[in-house]
């Protein structure tokens, strides 16, 4: 699976998704963003976005415990790094997309990749 989150940003187009007010600490938000389900992260104020979908078996993964940096999938117990998107445990055996997320003002963006730059799957 292609890491999003290693795109630079010159090969992103970055998106408003939200103010950053409306995501407090330890909350998430979920949308929809160029046909793709996504979840993002305030996590000690960082925000961080990733595909609300777990490799395994294709169940949204959004509302997951967190444990430290990672989210465990509550269909099979799965877990993967917010930050990176990588997977951590079994079943799943392949990463999830992480989104490059900024603050722009007081907007939070997240990256999605140009055209060009989509990974052939």
């Amino acid at each position: 699976m292609f890491n999003y989150k290693q795109l630079e940003p010159s090969k992103c187009r970055f998106i408003d998704v939200a103010n950053t007010d409306e995501v407090g600490n330890g909350q998430r938000l979920f949308f929809e963003l160029d046909n793709h389900s996504i979840v993002l992260f305030n996590i000690g104020g960082e925000y961080f976005a990733i595909e609300n979908e777990c490799s395994h078996d294709g169940a949204p993964i959004g509302d997951g415990e967190i444990e430290d940096m990672a989210i465990i999938c509550p269909r099979h117990g799965a877990r993967f790094d917010i930050a990176t998107g990588k997977v951590l445990s079994l079943p799943a055996v392949e990463d999830i997309p992480a989104y490059p997320t900024r603050i722009v003002g007081n907007r939070i963006q997240i990256g999605i990749p140009k055209k060009s730059s989509k990974p052939n799957r």
